[in-house]
């Protein structure tokens, strides 16, 4: 990122000579638009999408820059992803080409057009161009801090050269991280929210600048229709007008996590009892229910310790999906009564964390940390029992 903003002030400030001797230089009508894209039906369209489009009708020059592109055939594609060592890429396409994908998804189009004086124009053209070669077109994608929207600003910024747009600054009452994704995702991707959740950390619950805020395309072009130029009362952008509207079929809303779990809880928690009577061993649940919280433990430390994902680090969700799961898996009826009592304490200081707010948990990690409490206690009466029948 910091050789990308460097390369966009070199050019913004003393290279445009040379940029301009390669590169046409716009006419008069040329006009420049953010464009901002709906959600579709798949996960990583849930945020929408930004790119920019330069049209100059003299020259024959409509295209779109867009730096949301990436290559599914990279070889180990969703280890890379996971690490946060993915490559993006700018690519430049045919804006009737781009319309016309999107129009097809069902996906609604606004375009806001700049404000922007004829050396600005020429400034963003060069910047695209240059930002375009192969040397400088990819990129280590970050969902929060360096993606589709958060280029589009940056390029902008470096564009106006001195009469700076964006400054960043940490507004009144400010959203985190989650609260966004939260009112990006609502009600009909909630077992999405809850993945999203456990792999993200403390960092995601840290209050945003306006900066942060532009990680999503929606916020980005609020920006844009109320963010003024420095010294100026007038936006940088005129209003947003509709290419397309939005056609495709609505995700419907989905079953609550949250209530899932409560109901498994109520389930586990009769089969517990009802077993103290009946004598039931019950080994495959907590096989079953310890292997899998394990599992979870494992792709956290991941996440945490051996990817570049910034939002992954500080991830207290550790403390009750904890790696001593694997003991209690293996020794079951055998697990130290200590081991047990560390991971009750555990769980006492994820209460103590999301109380204190260092961290937000889903609210389908309570049912669940219960569930695993009275499984734990389980292996400690049966154990009991176990001693009291050898005597």
């Amino acid at each position: 990122m910091k050789r990308f903003l460097l390369i966009s002030l070199l050019f913004a400030f003393c290279g445009n000579v040379h940029a301009q001797e390669a590169l046409p230089t716009l006419d008069s009508g040329a006009f420049v638009n953010v464009i901002t894209c709906g959600p579709g039906n798949d996960f990583y369209t849930t945020f929408g999408h930004s790119a920019i489009r330069i049209c100059d009708t003299a020259l024959g020059i409509d295209v779109v820059y867009n730096y949301g592109t990436f290559d599914f055939n990279t070889n180990h594609f969703y280890l890379k992803f996971a690490q946060g060592r993915l490559d993006y890429c700018l690519s430049r396409e045919n804006y009737n080409g781009f319309i016309f994908e999107y129009g097809y998804e069902g996906r609604f189009v606004t375009e806001q057009t700049l404000k922007l004086t004829q050396q600005e124009k020429q400034n963003l053209f060069v910047l695209l161009e240059t930002n375009y070669l192969p040397e400088y077109r990819y990129y280590l994608y970050d969902m929060f801090r360096d993606n589709c929207a958060t280029r589009i600003r940056d390029i902008i910024n470096s564009a106006l050269g001195h009469r700076v747009l964006f400054e960043e600054q940490t507004p009144n009452n400010a959203k985190s991280y989650r609260q966004l994704l939260y009112e990006h995702t609502g009600n009909t991707l909630q077992w999405w929210q809850l993945g999203i959740d456990l792999v993200v950390g403390s960092r995601c619950d840290r209050p945003c600048t306006n900066f942060g805020y532009t990680f999503a395309p929606m916020e980005l072009m609020r920006q844009l229709d109320t963010t003024c130029i420095k010294g100026t009362n007038e936006p940088l952008a005129m209003p947003a007008h509709h290419t397309l509207l939005e056609t495709r079929t609505q995700t419907p809303r989905s079953v609550s996590p949250t209530l899932t779990f409560w109901a498994l809880f109520v389930i586990i928690l009769s089969l517990t009892v009802i077993s103290w009577k009946k004598q039931w061993k019950l080994k495959w649940l907590d096989v079953i229910l310890f292997v899998t919280t394990f599992l979870i433990a494992i792709a956290i430390i991941f996440l945490w310790f051996f990817s570049d994902h910034y939002c992954t680090k500080a991830n207290f969700n550790l403390l009750w999906a904890s790696p001593l799961f694997i003991y209690f898996a293996i020794k079951l009826r055998k697990s130290n009564r200590w081991v047990i009592v560390a991971q009750l304490a555990l769980f006492a200081i994820v209460g103590v964390i999301a109380l204190c707010g260092v961290q937000q948990f889903n609210a389908a990690v309570l049912p669940i940390i219960l569930t695993l409490f009275i499984r734990l206690i389980n292996l400690q009466y049966q154990k009991k029992i176990n001693n009291n029948n050898e005597q």
